[in-house]
Parts: C-alpha cells; sequence; structure tokens
C-alpha cells in the first residue's frame, strides 16, 4: 500500500504522460461528460447557454458568418456551437473524436433540419480537401494538447484555411494560473461517479510547472478489480508565448481579447481569446 501511494503521488515530468483519448472515448465517461456538456449548471465542459449565445452571437456578427461561409469547428462535441454557426446558413463542418457526442450532435441536427458534416476524428490528423473561412477550437483545448501537438494542430490550421480565413480559439491566461494551487485529496466515486460505473475511489494530485507555466490534473482511480490515472495537463499562456507559437506555424495574431464576446484584451483577465490569419 505504501508503494502504490507513492506512485498515486508522484510528481512525472511535463507532458510525460498522455491520456487525452483515454478520457473522452471510454464508453461510461464519454456519457458522463456529455451530460457535463448539456448540464447548464455546470461549465465543467462547456458555458452556459447564455454565455454560448453571447459568443456565438460576436463570432456570427465579428466573422460575416452566413449563407456561403465555410466553418470547421474543432473539437465540436455534441455541437452546440456547430449548430449555431448552421442556423445562418453557413457550411458547417465539426470534428471530434468523442462518437458519443457526436451521435448526440448528428441527431440534434436532423431534428432541426440542418445539414452539418460530422466527421468522427483526432483532430490532429484530421484531412480534409475543403477550405475554411473560419476555424474555432473553443473551451481551452488548445490548453490540452502537449507543444508537439499544439505545434502540429496550428500548422494543420494554416493548411486549413482558406484566403482571408481567420482562426479563433481561446486559451487560458497566466492571471488563471497564479490562481491555482497544488493539492491533494481523495473521494468515494468522485466527480459524481464520473471515473467509472463500478464504485472506485478517485484520488486527485494537482502539480504545478512554474517554468512551463502548466498544471497537472492527475487522477488515480482504484476500483475493486483495477487501477488506472488519467493525466489532464492544462497549459497557460501570455502573449509572447502565443505570439512565439503561432509564429512558428507561419501565423500572425492579428487580434487579442479578454473573451469571446469581443471585449478589448486587458491582460487581467483569466482568458485570452485569439484571432490569427495566415502570416
Amino acid at each position: 500500500m505504501f508503494h502504490q501511494l507513492t506512485d498515486i503521488n508522484k510528481r512525472p515530468k511535463p507532458y510525460e504522460f498522455s491520456t487525452v483519448r483515454e478520457l473522452w472515448t471510454d464508453p461510461h465517461r464519454a456519457e458522463q461528460m456529455l451530460a457535463f456538456h448539456l448540464d447548464e449548471s455546470t461549465e465543467l465542459a462547456s458555458r452556459p447557454a447564455q454565455k454560448r449565445q453571447a459568443a456565438t452571437d460576436w463570432l456570427m456578427k465579428h466573422f460575416a458568418v452566413g449563407q456561403g461561409s465555410r466553418v470547421c469547428d474543432f473539437g465540436c462535441g455534441p455541437g452546440l456551437y456547430a449548430t449555431a454557426f448552421a442556423q445562418t446558413g453557413a457550411r458547417v463542418s465539426g470534428v471530434d473524436f468523442s462518437a458519443n457526442s457526436l451521435g448526440y450532435a448528428r441527431a440534434q441536427a436532423q431534428k432541426a433540419g440542418l445539414s452539418i458534416d460530422y466527421i468522427e476524428a483526432d483532430y490532429l490528423e484530421f484531412k480534409t480537401e475543403q477550405r475554411f473561412d473560419l476555424i474555432t477550437l473553443i473551451y481551452y483545448d488548445f490548453c490540452a494538447l502537449s507543444p508537439d501537438q499544439r505545434a502540429k494542430l496550428l500548422s494543420k490550421f494554416r493548411e486549413l484555411l482558406a484566403p482571408g480565413g481567420r482562426i479563433v480559439l481561446d486559451v487560458l491566461s497566466l492571471n488563471a494560473f497564479a490562481q491555482r494551487a497544488e493539492v491533494s485529496s481523495y473521494e468515494k466515486n468522485s466527480l459524481g461517479g464520473f471515473w467509472s460505473a463500478q464504485e472506485y475511489y478517485g484520488f486527485l494530485n494537482t502539480f504545478k510547472y512554474e517554468a512551463e507555466k502548466l498544471v497537472l490534473d492527475k487522477h488515480s482511480i482504484i476500483e475493486a478489480e483495477r487501477r488506472y490515472t488519467v493525466y489532464n495537463w492544462l497549459q497557460y499562456f501570455d502573449q509572447a508565448m502565443l505570439e512565439h507559437e503561432f509564429a512558428q506555424a507561419g501565423l500572425k495574431i492579428e487580434q487579442l481579447l479578454d473573451d469571446l464576446t469581443g471585449q478589448p484584451y486587458t491582460g487581467t483577465g483569466s482568458d485570452i481569446v485569439v484571432v490569427a490569419k495566415v502570416a
């Protein structure tokens, strides 16, 4: 038991382990994640409807999304943003590797009479001949990627942009990083049974990496017959970090904002919204 607890509390090297696919594709957790997306009382997976509406209103107005526009929402989940884009008459694609979330998204599109091209794929590997006027990556997906993955995704975005196209994504700022603290806790059936349909004990270790401006939430799950660990990495950014990564991919940051409603950038908020184009 001592050695197990030592392992549970061990700090890994930055990005030493990745369990992103397991988090989103495990059948039980996929159902739980979809429930979180649709739960208006929590922001664990999506912003509530009022905030989403304000964001899509700004996005559609600022980027003139409408009839004939070509939009691709990366990490689209259950289609909450893709649906709003499609309602303008835009030609919309959504990419996600959660079959469960995409099943819900397709059902909602059919119910609403909307034609949305939902693709089940790892967006890091996604390929298409289409080119897009607007590419979105919403709710801190960019923060969950390793440096190599971020570089790969930004290069892909550059390739998929139509002439004059724009990228919009949101990240967590260093102000948000400063609010994080290292903690250790455990709970029976933590997060309300999110991790498993079986009874379990969930251990959470939050580690901060000051030099990298990185946080790890390490979830160690112990059931009666198995034990596993889920690593949730979150990178935090400032303007210089973002400009460097975008420039390395041949992209130019056109605008920084405080949020997805178009509020001017002050550098004091917990979020940074990036609008970028081909350099």
